[in-house]
């Protein structure tokens, strides 16, 4: 793995940031002759077709992501507007772009949403780095052309300082518009040359370290410990019901977001999940004691990004902290699997135990118009929404300080 350095890490709501402008100067000097670029709507049986360009695209891409994988978009059925970009015609016609969407609201006004379905974590395009500026602004012009579809697209997150937003933000200020930034937060990644021991010696004090082997060895006072990992798929699919059931049987369960919580969504997890896992794009990393998972992580794989998808433990055994020991373990193999170049933590921010990950990436809510020009409603409804969102954090901050005071 190779050191992660974010680019920046303030942003004005309108206006490009100076390392952001200097990223997207360097990107667009590489931008290579183009032949036209032809857009493709794709149905559910189209995206079976495209395997082989899907993997080609991957290893071309600045931003491998795997929540726009063909594979996991083909379960989510006429849900999902796909988009691909072609470049030539013919035997030499190759993919260039793929884009997915799902109509949703913001407000009052219907959109586009980037990544296309709930459980996302991650809504950039995937783009050839040498026509990323010609298939987006394509793309882009499909969109503003279609009459199926809203003009504004929400991106919930995109990665701020990645080079695919620097580009898209280059290709919409040569057509009139800008994209309107609504939040950000500070997302937990993976990206270091450390081996597994080394980056705990960094990341973590001598008394960190020294509690978390106190756990490991309380532990497995009550059982010998088992790290499995599980790759076939038969496995897989065994290992993904033992989350879910963790997954029920905490918090997540108690408040409705688990996945078994909604059948449509358990559905279509364990469809996702099983097309992956026989295209090795799934692995599962798990705690066992005495048969019982102790804690859960699935891992899911877009050439050489590793995403840590979902998380569950043993809430009764807390005390031990057993999400903490497993991420220990999934810690120490992804730094030593040349094959990894970082894993996306899919992270809401930075406060969970993931935070131990001492690299980061800014990941933003934004908002953006298609058409040419942008509109008078895409500043109306950045606006509104920009309101909203500081309110709900204002109100999220308050209802957690109140649940802490009752505590005591």
């Amino acid at each position: 793995m190779s050191s992660v350095i974010p680019a920046f890490s303030e942003f004005v709501t309108t206006q490009r940031p100076p390392a952001a402008r200097a990223a997207s100067k360097r990107e667009s000097s590489s931008v290579t002759a183009i032949s036209a670029i032809s857009i493709e709507r794709a149905s559910g049986a189209r995206l079976a077709e495209i395997e082989a360009d899907w993997c080609n695209l991957i290893t071309l891409s600045h931003e491998p992501n795997v929540f726009v994988d063909p594979a996991i978009l083909r379960c989510l059925g006429d849900r999902c507007h796909t988009l691909l970009a072609w470049q030539g015609s013919g035997s030499e016609r190759r993919l260039v772009g793929l884009w997915a969407f799902a109509k949703a609201r913001l407000g009052v006004v219907q959109v586009l949403r980037s990544p296309a379905f709930t459980h996302a974590y991650l809504g950039t395009p995937v783009v050839d780095r040498s026509q990323s500026e010609a298939a987006l602004a394509a793309m882009l012009d499909h969109i503003e052309q279609a009459r199926d579809l809203p003009r504004l697209i929400s991106f919930d997150p995109i990665r701020l300082d990645g080079l695919t937003m620097q580009v898209l933000w280059s290709v919409l200020e040569a057509r009139g518009t800008a994209p309107r930034i609504l939040s950000t937060t500070s997302r937990p990644i993976l990206a270091s040359d450390l081996d597994g021991k080394q980056y705990f010696e960094k990341a973590l004090s001598s008394s960190s370290r020294k509690k978390l082997r106190q756990h490991r060895r309380r532990l497995e006072e009550k059982g010998a410990l088992e790290n499995v990992v599980s790759t076939e798929p038969s496995a897989v699919r065994l290992a993904f019901e033992d989350f879910l059931a963790l997954e029920t049987a905490g918090w997540k369960g108690r408040s409705g977001t688990a996945l078994l919580c909604r059948e449509a969504d358990a559905s279509f997890a364990r469809a996702m999940i099983a097309v992956l896992a026989e295209r090795g794009r799934v692995s599962v990393h798990a705690l066992y004691q005495g048969g019982k998972p102790v804690a859960v992580q699935i891992i899911l794989r877009a050439g050489p990004i590793a995403f840590t998808w979902k998380t569950a433990y043993d809430e009764a055994l807390g005390d031990y902290s057993p999400g903490m020991l497993l991420l220990e373990v999934y810690t120490a193999a992804f730094l030593a699997d040349k094959f990894i170049a970082m894993v996306d933590s899919c992270a809401f921010d930075d406060t969970g135990f993931m935070s131990v990950w001492k690299e980061r990436e800014l990941v933003a809510q934004v908002l953006i118009d298609a058409r040419r020009g942008g509109s008078p409603a895409f500043a109306a409804v950045a606006g509104m929404q920009k309101t909203f969102l500081k309110l709900r954090t204002t109100a999220k901050a308050l209802w957690l300080r109140r649940r802490k005071w009752m505590r005591k």
